[in-house]
């Protein structure tokens, strides 16, 4: 599903029009975005949980020389799955 499919699937569950889902997923993108550059967890209990983690330096390698090369420390965004999707999900 993309974008677009999603704001239609958004429009359709809520009975709003697709611009005002278009607004709200827009919104719920910026809000869980700026938290997570704060430093935050966004907890939607049941659904899912987003953090961000850090990443250590490390060593590599060049996969198309195979010489060895340093890796940046860095922070990635991380999402695990509450139990009501995964229940979802599995048929429960």
């Amino acid at each position: 599903m993309n974008k677009t499919e999603l704001i239609a699937a958004v429009a359709g569950e809520a009975d709003l029009t697709k611009k005002d889902a278009e607004k709200f997923l827009s919104a719920f993108e910026n809000v869980v975005t700026q938290a997570l550059v704060d430093g935050k967890k966004v907890q939607l209990v049941g659904f899912v949980t987003v953090s961000v983690v850090e990443r250590a330096e490390r060593e590599g390698r060049n996969p198309q020389t195979g010489a060895p090369m340093k890796i940046a420390a860095s922070k990635a965004p991380t999402f695990k799955a509450g139990k009501k999707i995964k229940d979802a999900v599995n048929g429960k």
